[in-house]
């Protein structure tokens, strides 16, 4: 067997050992030291050393940990009943006004915590039971509590992007700026197709009854006061500081963390017991997260040493690709990944196989990440993975079918590859931002190469030997 043979055995072996269930971090690794002794030797534990101290050294990684805190207690806080209650409320007039409702709560909670799974369930249980007691079509209600609940995998602070930057290389702050206008931009896609269904189809949205809709505006404005401008204050700093270059994104994520904790005090739902169940559930995160970044640097680069990214690179420059067909092929199968794989796996090991083919076909590493945060929108919602589903489907009512939350995801899906071809197409709705914050950002259609390098397979890579010396 050649080496490069004996790279792709380890991959589709990996794939295997996943699909049987095995914890996705330890079998990284495993994968990584037996085909790395194989072909290395015993080197392949000194890999393993230098791997997990470059990994624990990375500063990118320090606000992962710190993000997590803080959307962990504003979670627990009960912060999010009362910014859907004020929005309710305020949107009492619009068509699709729950729906409205949900998808904004939906879209600044993702930008307080970034994590689908508490989203997903948290509007499970606050906002998909008063959609369906207002009469509401079981698949549309699924459908919006799901796809807002993944907004957070793209607008900032999305931890995916953190772990994208520190895979590629690229600055988490230039990240941060690309995708803001993408985030708000299918936000508002997602509103617009919710206010468009209750138009043409009042039935699936029916309009609330006057005793919700005829609230006296000072009710309303004081509920905005107390519950949506405080969260929105808190979010306007920390990604404000960030973006502006007043703070690095892990002093930002410290003072957001902070900032959560004097809201809850504030909202007097602040006690020791949530504290420690928020610092334990964090712990326990940033674990996983880095012990996947250690498992992937070791599977990467035995995956390179064996000849497996050759290959890869080979097979790519074989096939009769620009830089469109290469993107559309790279994001296709990047689609379907997510059909059987979470998104930290496609980022740890699909994404660094790509990175050396970016300069080949003239990609922006900025461009493409921003696309991949777009495209894993459908991994949380495209069956048979589809965990937006099944964190619904395991807070809906029982009469609820998964396969209606299936069918309510579908249009969504849909919006989602809409908004990548205007980006696509579009490109300064990822470029303009960063260029007006931070200048010379390489354009992002194609048409020229970044001036950010990509790093070789096993994303950052350091001379690790010079670090521990």
């Amino acid at each position: 067997m050649t080496d490069g043979a004996l790279g792709l055995l380890q991959l589709f072996l990996f794939l295997f050992f996943i699909m049987l269930g095995f914890p996705i971090a330890f079998t990284l690794m495993a994968m990584g030291l037996f085909f790395g002794y194989l072909g290395m030797g015993e080197r392949i534990f000194d890999l393993l050393v230098q791997r997990t101290y470059s990994v624990m050294a990375n500063d990118v990684l320090i606000s992962v940990p710190l993000f997590v805190l803080m959307g962990y207690i504003i979670e627990r806080a009960n912060i999010l009943d009362r910014l859907f209650r004020s929005l309710q409320m305020a949107s009492g007039n619009i068509p699709g006004s729950l729906a409205v409702a949900t998808l904004v709560t939906c879209a600044l909670f993702a930008t307080a915590t970034g994590i689908v799974g508490a989203v997903v369930t948290l509007m499970g249980l606050l906002a998909f039971p008063a959609m369906l007691r207002a009469g509401y079509d079981v698949k549309l209600a699924s459908g919006v509590v799901a796809a807002g609940g993944c907004l957070g995998i793209l607008i900032p602070p999305s931890i995916m992007l953190i772990l994208y930057g520190a895979t590629a290389g690229v600055s988490v702050v230039q990240l941060y700026a690309a995708a803001f206008i993408p985030g708000v931009m299918l936000a508002v896609l997602y509103v617009a197709y919710a206010m468009g269904i209750a138009i043409v189809k009042p039935s699936v949205a029916p309009r609330l009854p006057p005793d919700e809709v005829n609230i006296p505006f000072g009710k309303i404005a004081l509920a905005l006061v107390t519950s949506f401008i405080p969260l929105a204050a808190l979010i306007a700093m920390v990604l404000g500081a960030i973006l502006m270059g007043l703070a690095t994104p892990s002093e930002a994520a410290a003072m957001g963390s902070l900032g959560s904790i004097i809201l809850a005090v504030a909202y007097r739902s602040f006690t020791w017991a949530k504290l420690r169940e928020s610092v334990y559930l964090t712990a326990r995160t940033s674990a996983m997260v880095c012990w996947l970044f250690v498992g992937s640097a070791i599977f990467s680069s035995v995956f390179g040493y064996l000849g497996g990214q050759d290959l890869v690179e080979q097979f790519f420059k074989g096939l009769p690709l620009n830089t469109f067909t290469f993107m559309l092929l790279a994001q296709l199968l990047i689609f379907v990944l997510g059909w059987p794989l979470e998104w930290t796996e496609i980022i740890v090991i699909f994404v660094p196989i790509f990175l050396p083919l970016l300069d080949d076909f003239g990609v922006d590493p900025l461009f493409f990440g921003v696309l991949i945060a777009l495209n894993l929108q459908t991994s949380f919602l495209s069956p048979p993975v589809a965990m937006a589903a099944f964190y619904l489907k395991g807070v809906a009512p029982k009469h609820v079918k998964l396969e209606d939350i299936f069918k309510g995801c579908m249009p969504f899906i849909g919006i989602v590859i809409f908004t990548m071809f205007c980006v696509y197409f579009v490109p300064g709705i990822v470029t303009w931002l960063p260029e007006q914050l931070y200048g010379n950002v390489a354009p992002a259609d194609g048409a020229a190469p970044s001036s950010i390098e990509a790093p070789p397979p096993g994303g950052f890579q350091e001379d690790e030997e010079i670090r521990l010396n």
